[in-house]
């Protein structure tokens, strides 16, 4: 399990992620991280009305908001759902947009050095979660597609039989 200063010193590490006005939200962030879940960015913005802390990990986008005196508010978008992000960015702030296929969610105000990392982050968490898909078999079913056209080819006599074969070692080779 995460603890709280393993979560600040990573926090400390990174001087573009902003934290203004979240001490409560990352006061939560240990019961929330599940082990082996790492932080690949944050940032604070408005949402709602009210100021969230956004955490981005490799399985998911944290959107949190603690109550002033209890209660939690948590909203979270698996990476495997994302379709899309935007930003945008004005003088002081900035606005990042997160669409999950049913809904959008709209952080406004992040500081405007923050928006483009922040941005980053969730793209680097999207390229994550598709390299663990090739390596769990996604690969392997992409070869075997291949290898039915190779034949294909070589069943219509567009392939000779040296041919089919070469291209056959290269296909399971990688």
């Amino acid at each position: 399990m995460v603890t709280l200063e393993e979560i600040k010193q990573v926090i400390k590490s990174k001087p573009e992620w902003d934290t203004f006005g979240t001490k409560k939200e990352i006061k939560e962030l240990p019961s929330i991280l599940t082990d082996g879940e790492n932080i690949l960015g944050l940032t604070s913005g408005f949402l709602n009305g009210n100021t969230w802390l956004i955490v981005v990990t490799p399985k998911r986008v944290l959107f949190l908001d603690k109550g002033m005196i209890y209660g939690l508010k948590q909203v979270e978008i698996l990476v495997e759902k994302i379709n899309s992000i935007e930003f945008k960015t004005g003088l002081i702030f900035g606005e990042i947009h997160v669409w999950d296929g049913s809904s959008k969610m709209i952080i406004q105000q992040i500081l405007k050095g923050n928006v483009k990392p922040f941005a980053e982050s969730i793209n680097k968490a999207i390229d994550l979660y598709r390299n663990r898909g090739l390596a769990n078999g996604s690969k392997s079913s992409n070869v075997a597609d291949e290898l039915k056209k190779l034949a294909e080819l070589k069943a219509q006599g567009i392939l000779t039989e040296a041919e089919f074969d070469a291209q056959k070692k290269k296909l399971l080779a990688t």
